[in-house]
């Protein structure tokens, strides 16, 4: 997910409060063990953290800021509490480079770990075949590991996901997938098969004068509206940036013009805050009979090319 969307900028305020408390806890423990000395610094960057999470909420063009707040409050409290932890140092020391590889990107953590090692062993006060070298090495090796296998799979299920990524619609392919699974059962059960093109303009306009939040407005404004508009096993796919297909199976074509202008109707009514009325371009396609795969999404990529030109 982009990391300067709203929802992924939420699950990172959140974890930055949680460290916030987190904190909050380690200076009330000291304080409740008489350590009084010790309250300041987790206080402090308690502080730090609430900071973070406020800028990570606020300062959307730039999640860096907060990522490196979070991470100079876990090397203070590291560098200053390694050398009291005596025997425990073993299972913090790795705790420094799993920040790093969580909160910078993967090559600038790997090379911050690198270059941080020598200081962090200085501070356990342990050689170099100890086992805080060690639990330091292992952490700095697995984490981008982990990291790594994580992107992997979501790669992984982003090029196998047939949802649109911007909307709750079908992507490209997910849709012609569908549209030919379609057209051979309703060519085997003798059945028609429409669909309705819908194109519109103010998607690209939106996004270049308005932002990304206008356009998911409007994005969002039609998947709804085509959702509320039509049957429970009818299907709404993205073919280009701005054009949507509606396909409805078994549909004649008057059943399909009724749906196109329940839509159309729906659509004209709603006036967005950015781009005001919602404008769309509308066409229908229908299966003529006896009409094959090749010759039918011809005429409906020669529909759609006609309403993007309009």
């Amino acid at each position: 997910m982009d990391e300067s969307t709203p929802n992924t900028a939420g699950r990172f305020a959140l974890a930055y409060v949680s460290g916030a408390l987190l904190l909050v806890s380690y200076a009330a423990w000291h304080y409740l063990m008489g350590h009084y000395a010790r309250i300041l610094l987790p206080a402090l960057l308690a502080i730090l953290m609430l900071v973070a999470a406020v800028l990570r909420l606020t300062v959307l063009n730039h999640p860096r800021l907060p990522a490196y707040l979070a991470l100079i409050a876990g090397y203070l409290l590291l560098a200053v509490e390694l050398p009291r932890l005596g025997d425990s140092a073993t299972l913090w020391v790795g705790l420094a480079p799993v920040l790093s590889t969580l909160l910078l990107p993967l090559m600038p953590a790997l090379t911050l770990n690198v270059v941080m090692a020598p200081a962090w062993l200085l501070l356990c006060g342990a050689p170099l075949f100890s086992d805080p070298s060690l639990a330091y090495l292992t952490a700095m090796a697995l984490a981008p590991l982990a990291l790594w296998e994580q992107r992997r799979q979501r790669a992984l299920m982003l090029a196998t996901d047939p949802r649109d990524r911007d909307c709750q619609a079908l992507s490209r392919d997910g849709l012609h997938a569908h549209l030919d699974s379609e057209f051979q059962r309703t060519e085997l059960l003798h059945q028609s098969l429409a669909i309705v093109v819908i194109h519109l303009p103010q998607v690209e306009m939106a996004s270049e004068q308005f932002g990304s939040r206008a356009r998911q407005a409007l994005l969002d404004t039609l998947c709804r509206e085509v959702r509320r508009c039509s049957r429970r096993h009818d299907f709404l796919g993205r073919q280009t940036l701005s054009t949507f297909w509606l396909v409805l199976p078994d549909t004649s074509e008057s059943g399909a013009q009724l749906v196109q202008q329940r839509i159309l109707h729906a659509l004209e009514s709603v006036v967005l805050v950015d781009t005001g009325p919602l404008r769309s371009r509308m066409g229908l396609c229908q299966r003529l009979p006896g009409e094959d795969w090749q010759r039918f999404l011809r005429r409906l990529l020669d529909l759609t090319q006609r309403l993007e030109t309009q």
